[in-house]
């Protein structure tokens, strides 16, 4: 039986920064930050198009996110809300629109520009994990890092830092395929901080898990945001753990129906 409780708020204060891609700040730098907008979705609109016609999935969506914010994105099936996340991390493209990542133009990239931003300022965290089960689960951690060109030695020192934190050092040379679901999504969310990204994007991260899971998830996730300062944006059927986050998005039939601060 894993132990849910080995997070705690003295060791996720001491999250390591990427320091070789210039993101350690002071703590006054960091303060100081805290109002800068580090998302902005402005005018999106998503269309497919078809023989027996377009389908619009998203209407004219505008929201920002700022730094250290936690954002639940909440909706029906078939809101467009996962389709509008994909869009946030540069995984699918608008139809009409812009996305500004940190007053960037991600749309506005070379196709291999974007991937360099998506890998070095965005870690994901999916519904079912996503990890490489033939690989161990050190190995998926420093995956992004790999893809970075991160020197090797300090990328092993930094997923096992990453591990130790999350509470699961001790499976660093274990296949996923072997771990609970908890654990997974663990590795998985010390995968999307491997790379020390301005946001995390995460798609139902609790979706896969029994409620007791689901929740110690969520905690860590809000410990993240709240006492290390990462914006994280999360896409959740979960109307309970979005009334906990900074602010909730709702999203209706491909528009946003409301916005509420909690």
């Amino acid at each position: 039986m894993e132990n849910q409780n080995i997070i705690s708020k003295n060791n996720i204060t001491h999250l390591p920064d990427r320091q070789e891609y210039g993101h350690s700040k002071s703590r006054n730098d960091t303060e100081k930050s805290n109002n800068h907008t580090i998302l902005k979705a402005a005018n999106i609109s998503k269309v497919y198009e078809s023989p027996a016609g377009d389908t619009v999935i998203l209407k004219n969506i505008n929201f920002s996110v700022k730094k250290g914010e936690f954002v639940s994105i909440v909706g029906p099936s078939g809101s467009g809300k996962s389709t509008l996340l994909n869009i946030i991390g540069a995984l699918d493209r608008p139809t009409t629109g812009k996305i500004y990542l940190k007053n960037v133009d991600i749309f506005s990239l070379s196709d291999r520009k974007i991937a360099k931003t998506r890998n070095q300022m965005i870690g994901f965290i999916f519904q079912s994990y996503n990890l490489i089960n033939r690989t161990t689960v050190l190995a998926n951690v420093e995956i992004p890092a790999v893809i970075a060109g991160m020197d090797g030695q300090k990328t092993t020192q930094r997923a096992l830092n990453l591990l130790q934190i999350l509470g699961i050092k001790d499976k660093a040379s274990v296949k996923p395929l072997n771990l609970s679901g908890g654990q997974q999504q663990r590795v998985a969310i010390a995968r999307a901080l491997m790379n020390n990204p301005a946001m995390i994007l995460a798609d139902e991260p609790t979706g896969n898990l029994d409620t007791k899971t689901g929740e110690d998830v969520f905690k860590l996730l809000k410990m993240i945001s709240s006492k290390y300062n990462r914006t994280i944006v999360m896409v959740t059927h979960n109307r309970d753990l979005a009334e906990e986050t900074d602010k909730t998005i709702y999203v209706r039939d491909g528009k946003i129906e409301k916005e509420i601060t909690n």
